[in-house]
């Protein structure tokens, strides 16, 4: 049966008529289209920035220092390695008496000075003096006992998976006079590493 285009109720079939036609043309026109795909997944670990010190025989600042008078010496050894992945920018040394303050820390003059020396291979001998019978540089020249963020010198720890041969010594300058008799104090060690400077991969 033939529809009227002279009706509005065959202009309005007409129109479904066109509309459902090009549905199905647009139908047929989505089940037939190119496709392509690919995809990709990457794994991404962030890196570990960590120092540590020697423990045992590899860590003698940890052993009480008696006895001291004007003059003295005491050397301690300890060992720092750099035990992440990455490779280190700097490391830094603060120190503190805390609430142990006493003139050894406090004067600046003629309390206890601090000296940081670093051997390429372990310093030898079964007490001080100690030897270092490979390279020996210095870290920290000598300074007054407490510092703050002090950067050290020559260490091969900056370097993932190396170690520092460390001797630090503690001198009592011959400066030092009676008031400092029976003085004492416990002096911290802190280092820090700081990452590598950031770089594109």
């Amino acid at each position: 049966m033939a529809i009227s285009l002279k009706t509005t109720s065959g202009k309005v079939l007409a129109s479904v008529a066109l509309l459902g036609t090009a549905a199905a043309v647009a139908g047929m026109g989505t089940y037939g289209a190119f496709t392509s795909s690919t995809s990709a997944s990457q794994q991404v670990t962030a890196g570990t920035v960590t120092i540590a010190l020697g423990t045992g025989a590899n860590n003698t600042l940890n052993v009480p220092i008696a006895g001291l008078l004007p003059g003295d010496k005491v050397e301690k050894l300890v060992t720092l390695a750099n035990t992440g992945n990455s490779d280190l920018n700097n490391v830094t040394l603060t120190t503190s008496a805390g609430a142990t303050a006493s003139l050894l820390t406090t004067d600046a003059t003629n309390g206890l000075q601090l000296t940081i020396e670093n051997c390429s291979v372990a310093w030898t001998g079964a007490a001080a003096p100690y030897t270092c019978s490979g390279t020996k540089t210095t870290v920290m020249a000598a300074a007054p006992v407490i510092t703050a963020n002090k950067v050290l010198n020559n260490l091969t720890a900056l370097t993932s998976a190396k170690t520092d041969y460390l001797k630090v010594t503690t001198a009592f300058p011959t400066t030092a006079n009676d008031t400092f008799q029976g003085a004492t104090s416990t002096i911290g060690f802190a280092f820090t590493g700081t990452q590598r400077t950031e770089t594109t991969k």
